[in-house]
């Protein structure tokens, strides 16, 4: 697999699995509305083969119009190189599912789990013998950071950090709805 593709598939489960504790669906809804938006960011990968990889993405994300979730699109790139990027998180009974680009069927990841809380949503993460975590957290309305740790024997290790700003012109319509 490619550095490309390494990191882009990192980068895919770092970047959608927002989901949180049940408490209310309007608690949940209220988080994924303030998530809505355009955003943009570095992250570097800091363990494992990739080490010291930087990237920006872009995302845009939108609450689900199905259910109480949220959709995210758009791409990370390095160096010249850039990747499509995109995940869904929606309710499934008590807990979240989803996929980070087509899901462990295909190249991506499998979201299996998640709760969300007021600033932060934690997914858990599968994809065949690899299996982890997500956490976003809203620092402010306008910044999201997120690390995607990766279990190794019993230990969860962070593998990849990110640091989102809100795009200018997008907190009102995010926020407003």
């Amino acid at each position: 697999m490619s550095r490309l593709s390494t990191t882009g598939l990192a980068l895919t489960l770092a970047l959608s699995a927002a989901t949180a504790l049940p408490a209310k669906a309007a608690d949940d809804e209220a988080f994924f509305r303030r998530v809505s938006g355009q955003w943009s960011g570095p992250g570097e990968i800091v363990a494992g083969k990739y080490k010291g990889t930087k990237f920006v993405c872009n995302f845009a994300g939108n609450q689900s119009r199905k259910q109480v979730g949220v959709e995210l699109e758009g791409s990370c790139r390095v160096g010249l190189f850039s990747q499509p990027m995109r995940a869904e998180v929606v309710r499934a009974g008590s807990s979240y599912r989803g996929a980070f680009q087509d899901g462990a069927a295909g190249k991506g990841l499998d979201i299996v789990s998640g709760e969300v809380g007021s600033d932060r949503i934690v997914v858990g993460l599968d994809r065949k013998q690899l299996k982890g975590a997500m956490i976003a957290r809203l620092r402010d309305d306008d910044s999201l950071a997120i690390t995607v740790s990766v279990r190794v024997a019993s230990q969860l290790v962070p593998v990849i950090g990110m640091n989102l700003k809100r795009e200018a012109g997008t907190r009102q319509s995010a926020l407003s709805d």
